[in-house]
C-alpha cells in the first residue's frame, strides 16, 4: 500500500526521464566535467598575438635567409677573387704560397703540385699554420662529389671552400671562414627575436586594455543579470530595479545593443510581474470576499436543515435528503473557512500572538486524535520542561491537528504515530513521525501546494480538500518558522521549527 501523502518507494512511470534522483544507477555513474572554456578576452588576445607572432617570425626567418644568401654570394665572390690572386712556382707548398702573398685572415689553401699535397691557413695573428694530413684528407673527402661546399675543418672551424684544377693535373682548394656570415645572420635573428618579443608584449598590453574597455558593457550586463537572477521572483510583490547603466547601452555598438536589449527585457518582465501581482491581489481579495460572503448563506442552510430535521412529521426520504444537505453544507463551510484563512494569512492578518506552551498543545492534539483514529497507535515524546513559543495558540493547534489528521488519513491501520517536542538551540521543534509506507515521490515536490492531492478521489475519507498541509505551512511561515518533510518507506517525519522564547522571560525594562 502506498501512502498518498507521504514517501513511497515507487518506480518511475514509463516514459519519464532517468535522473539521479529517480534512478540510483544514474547517480552512481561518473560525472564528466565539461572542459573549462577560455573567456572571450583570452581567446581574442591569443588569436591576435598568435597571428602577429607568426607573421613576425616568418618575416624574421625570411629576412635571415635572404641576408644569409646575399652574404654567402659575397663570400663566394671574395673566395674566387682570393683564389685567382694566388701565385707561386710549380714546386711551392701551400705554406710558401700563403707566406709570400697577402691573404685575408682565415684564408685556407690546399695545394697539389710537384711538391705533393700540402695545406695551410692564415691564423688570427696573420701567421701561416700548416694543416695536418688527417685534416686535409677529411677536407678532400667532404669535397669529393662537389666543386664547392661549406665544410668543417677539425680544430679550425667552418669554411666555404672552392676547388679548381689545371691542365697539368695540379689542383687547388681555397676557402674562407663562414664565421662572419653566421655572426651577422645570428645578430639579425637575435635582433628580430628581441624586437618581436618586445612588440608582442606591447601588443598584448594594448589589446588587453582595448578589449577590457570594449567588454566593460558586457560585464555590466552579466553583473546585472546575476543580480536579477538572485532576486526571489516566484511570489509576493516584486519590483526589478536593476538595470544596465545608460552609459553601457550605446545602440551604435554591438555590445551596447546587448545592454539595451537586457534593459528592455527587464522593463517587460517588471511590468509583467507587476500585472501578475495585481491579478494575485485581486484574486486573493475575491477569494476572501467570496469566502466571507458564503459563510452567511451556508450558516443559514445548516440552520434551516437542522430546524427541519426536528420536525417529527418528516418522511424518511425527506429526512435523509436534509441530512445530506446538512453534511454537504458542513463540508462546504470547512472549505470556505480554509480559503478565507489562507487569504487572510497571505495578507498578513488573522494571527493573534501570545505565549504558547507547545508541549501542552501537543498533548492536547494527541488526546483529540486518539478517538478519531482508534486503530492507530499514538505516542508522545516530550520533556518535563515546557517548550514555550510566541504565537497564535489556536492556529498552532490547527497546524498540529492537520499534521495528525494527515498521518491518520494516509496511513494504514496499526501505524504508530509519535509526536515529539524539544528545544534545539534557539528553536522549538515539533515532529510528527509515523512508520507508514511513506510519501510518494511523484507528489513530494507539491506536497504543501494548495489543493495538492496524491489520492485524486473525491471521497471525504481519502480525498479531502487538499488544503490541510498548505494551511499548516502558511501558519508556520507566518510565525517565522518552517515546515519540512523527510520520508522513506517506514520512516516519515514532518518537522515544525519555530523561534523559541527564553525559558525564563526577562524582567520588565530589561534588555532582551
Amino acid at each position: 500500500m502506498t501512502r498518498p501523502v507521504g514517501l513511497a518507494g515507487s518506480t518511475a512511470p514509463t516514459g519519464t526521464a532517468r535522473t539521479a534522483e529517480s534512478d540510483p544507477e544514474v547517480a552512481r555513474l561518473p560525472r564528466v566535467r565539461a572542459p573549462r572554456s577560455w573567456s572571450l578576452q583570452t581567446r581574442l588576445m591569443v588569436t591576435v598575438i598568435g597571428i602577429v607572432a607568426l607573421i613576425l617570425t616568418l618575416v624574421g626567418v625570411a629576412t635571415g635567409a635572404l641576408l644569409g644568401s646575399i652574404l654567402n654570394e659575397n663570400l663566394n665572390a671574395r673566395l674566387l677573387s682570393a683564389a685567382g690572386a694566388l701565385r707561386g712556382p710549380p714546386d711551392s707548398t701551400a705554406e710558401d704560397v700563403l707566406t709570400s702573398g697577402r691573404q685575408p685572415e682565415g684564408f685556407l689553401l690546399v695545394l697539389q703540385n710537384q711538391s705533393g699535397l700540402t695545406g695551410a691557413y692564415v691564423t688570427a695573428d696573420e701567421t701561416v699554420a700548416e694543416l695536418g694530413d688527417d685534416q686535409i684528407a677529411k677536407l678532400l673527402y667532404a669535397m669529393e662529389p662537389r666543386g664547392n661546399a661549406t665544410v668543417r675543418v677539425d680544430g679550425v672551424g667552418d669554411y666555404r671552400v672552392l676547388m679548381s684544377g689545371s691542365p697539368s693535373g695540379a689542383f687547388i682548394l681555397a676557402g674562407l671562414p663562414t664565421t662572419e656570415v653566421s655572426g651577422i645572420v645570428g645578430q639579425i635573428l637575435t635582433t628580430v627575436a628581441l624586437v618581436t618579443t618586445g612588440g608582442l608584449l606591447l601588443l598584448g598590453v594594448a589589446i588587453a586594455l582595448v578589449i577590457r574597455r570594449s567588454l566593460k558593457p558586457l560585464r555590466s550586463v552579466a553583473d546585472t543579470a546575476e543580480r536579477v537572477a538572485a532576486m526571489p521572483l516566484s511570489q509576493g510583490a516584486v519590483t526589478i530595479d536593476e538595470r544596465v547603466p545608460d552609459t553601457q547601452t550605446d545602440e551604435s555598438t554591438e555590445i551596447g545593443r546587448v545592454g539595451h536589449a537586457l534593459n528592455t527585457l527587464l522593463d517587460h518582465v517588471d511590468s509583467s510581474l507587476a500585472a501578475r501581482q495585481r491579478n494575485e491581489e485581486l484574486m486573493r481579495r475575491f477569494v476572501a470576499d467570496a469566502s466571507h460572503e458564503l459563510r452567511t448563506p451556508l450558516a443559514s442552510i445548516r440552520g434551516y436543515s437542522e430546524l427541519s430535521l426536528r420536525d417529527p412529521s418528516l418522511s424518511e426520504t425527506t429526512g435523509s435528503a436534509l441530512e445530506r444537505i446538512q453534511a454537504q453544507s458542513l463540508r462546504m463551510t470547512t472549505l470556505v473557512e480554509d480559503l478565507l484563512l489562507l487569504a487572510r494569512l497571505d495578507e498578513g492578518q488573522e494571527l493573534v500572538f501570545g505565549s504558547v506552551d507547545l508541549t501542552q498543545l501537543a498533548i492536547e492534539a494527541v488526546g483529540d486524535a486518539r478517538p478519531a483514529g482508534p486503530a492507530h497507535t499514538w505516542r508522545l515524546d516530550v520533556d518535563e520542561e515546557p517548550v514555550v513559543v510566541a504565537g497564535d495558540s489556536g492556529r498552532l493547534h490547527q497546524v498540529v491537528a492537520n499534521l495528525l489528521a494527515n498521518a491518520r488519513t494516509h496511513t494504514p491501520e496499526g501505524t504508530t504515530v509519535t509526536v515529539s517536542v524539544a528545544r534545539e538551540g534557539a528553536e522549538a521543534v515539533l515532529r510528527v513521525h509515523d512508520d507508514g509506507p511513506g510519501v510518494d515521490d511523484a507528489v513530494k515536490g507539491e506536497l504543501f501546494e494548495r489543493f495538492a492531492r496524491a489520492d485524486r478521489s473525491r471521497a471525504r475519507k481519502t480525498g479531502g480538500t487538499g488544503l490541510g498541509l498548505s494551511i499548516a505551512r502558511a501558519i508556520v511561515s507566518a510565525h517565522g518558522g518552517a515546515l519540512t518533510v523527510d520520508s522513506v518507506p517506514g520512516d516519515t517525519v514532518f518537522t515544525v521549527r519555530l523561534p523559541a522564547r527564553p525559558q525564563e522571560p526577562a524582567p520588565a525594562g530589561a534588555e532582551r
